[in-house]
């Protein structure tokens, strides 16, 4: 036979029927001084809402806490014996609290970043170097590899942040655009292209081979991209892993390279290299911080991808 009357206290949700933290560090503090408005500054309130917030609590508990009188404020026998109960649980908050601060410096004791090529070499050191200052213990790994590989890290929870080069976000992952970047065919100043005074068209460039970076780098997947209307690139003359690798062999005159504006200034400038005009080649690109889809940065991986945006 079912019962028609109220639904009993242990149906209620425990939010609902114990007071909160604010009120029971209030609590505390009037046992401590004998007078509510010692209290009230001691946890930051004025007066009439300490007041307030001890007849709320004594509603919700159905027992008088505190008697008041022009001589202060005297807890009532179910007061002290609520407040004996209330210093337990304000221990163990502060054991959580303390717990929780350690999870977070663990947390913040170390980043581990990945990063493509280019941008390991010729961005990450600057943006590095910005979040020492501003996080001195903070240990720093860094893991330079290609576009592909990052994403793998990141998805691998081998990585806390990461930065590709590519023509999107790789799948399972989501970013920010932090810098852009322009591709640009170079080659030493002996080869034939570097005296040539027409454009290099994208017919000429998807007919030649080059010397390249491997499949899976974003300077690869935008190259792919931009000759895929002239069937693609030719047999590389060379691919190799990496930018300095490709950059060596171009100064070198092994043959041409495409490789990113970020790592070729030097070379340009001291004309080791000569870059060749391109008609209409679409070989701009966006450098993008990614992360795994729903984990957005916190903590030192949240502090590098502000730098790098500022």
């Amino acid at each position: 036979m079912s019962s028609d009357g109220p639904p009993s206290d242990s149906h209620v949700p425990l939010a609902h029927r114990v007071p909160d933290l604010g009120a029971l560090e209030l609590l505390l503090a009037v046992a401590r001084h004998g007078s509510l408005g010692r209290a009230a500054r001691e946890v930051g309130i004025t007066q009439p809402a300490a007041s307030s917030r001890i007849r709320s609590m004594e509603r919700q508990l159905g027992v008088a806490l505190v008697d008041r009188s022009p001589r202060g404020s005297r807890l009532t026998d179910a007061g002290a014996l609520v407040t004996d109960w209330a210093r337990r649980i304000v221990e163990a908050a502060e054991a959580f609290d303390a717990g929780a601060q350690a999870l977070r410096g663990r947390r913040d004791s170390r980043l581990r970043v990945a990063a493509s090529m280019t941008i390991a070499e010729y961005l990450m050191p600057g943006w590095l170097i910005a979040l020492r200052a501003e996080r001195p213990d903070t240990a720093v790994s860094l893991l330079a590899g290609n576009s592909a590989v990052v994403a793998e890290r990141l998805l691998a929870d081998e990585a806390d942040l990461g930065f590709v080069e590519g023509l999107a976000v790789p799948e399972g992952l989501e970013g920010a655009v932090v810098a852009h970047d322009r591709l640009v065919v170079v080659a030493a100043p002996g080869h034939r292209w570097a005296r040539r005074r027409a454009p290099l068209t994208a017919a000429e460039l998807s007919a030649t081979p080059l010397i390249l970076r491997e499949r899976g780098s974003g300077t690869r997947q935008v190259l792919d991209a931009a000759l895929a209307e002239e069937g693609g690139l030719a047999q590389p003359l060379l691919e190799l892993a990496s930018t300095t690798a490709v950059k060596a062999a171009a100064v070198s005159g092994a043959g041409p390279a495409v490789l990113s504006e970020l790592a070729v200034t030097e070379e340009l400038a001291s004309r080791r290299l000569v870059e060749i005009p391109l008609d209409q080649v679409p070989l701009a690109r966006a450098l993008r911080a990614v992360w795994p889809t729903g984990h957005r940065p916190t903590g030192p991986a949240r502090d590098l991808l502000s730098l790098t945006r500022g």
